[in-house]
């Protein structure tokens, strides 16, 4: 049994459906929660103790070290029941889908910094901190994840066959018997 298999259970009987149909979008949102919290966690460590004149080279470093998590559990749970790619291709399309959200990640943080000028001296260091954080990690991030779900759908993780594909997820007090298209 796995963790959403013993916790559908717990969830309210109008949503069960919802889950069920799109359960590869909600594992791929706790993903990303997940390397969200790592790449806010490495950013500030960085941004707040070695590269404090180098918040967007901290926050591209934090990126890429979430993005290594992020692929680990993309491919061994989001998008498990996908494949048919060698896994050396499988990882070189990820990365360099994840390269580009990178890229896509830090354009609101560069405008909000360079271009809005929103770092101290200009503003305090509340401000700025508000600031690189919604670009940062609030628009740049929302940004990038949704190229990543389309792009990882489209390219890395192909439609294949699984028999988890059409195994329903078992529900106390009931059947859950959906297809997932």
């Amino acid at each position: 049994m796995t963790v959403g298999d013993a916790l559908l259970p717990h969830v309210p009987p109008v949503l069960r459906p919802v889950l069920i149909r799109h359960k590869e979008l909600v594992k791929f949102g706790f993903v990303g929660g997940t390397a969200f919290l790592v790449d806010n966690g490495v950013w500030y460590l960085l941004k707040l103790t070695v590269l404090t004149e180098k918040p967007t080279t901290a926050k591209a470093i934090a990126i890429l070290v979430a993005t290594i998590v992020s692929y680990v559990l993309n491919r061994e749970w989001s998008f498990r029941t996908r494949g048919g790619r060698e896994r050396h291709h499988e990882a070189a399309l990820f990365f360099l889908i994840s390269g580009v959200a990178i890229v896509i990640n830090l354009i609101p943080l560069l405008i909000s910094r360079y271009v809005l000028d929103l770092g101290v001296p200009h503003v305090s260091l509340f401000v700025q901190e508000v600031a690189d954080f919604t670009a940062g990690s609030v628009i740049g991030m929302l940004l990038a994840m949704a190229f990543r779900f389309w792009g990882f759908r489209r390219w890395v993780f192909p439609r294949g066959y699984s028999p988890d594909d059409d195994a329903p997820l078992p529900v106390a007090g009931g059947s859950a018997t959906s297809h997932v298209p």
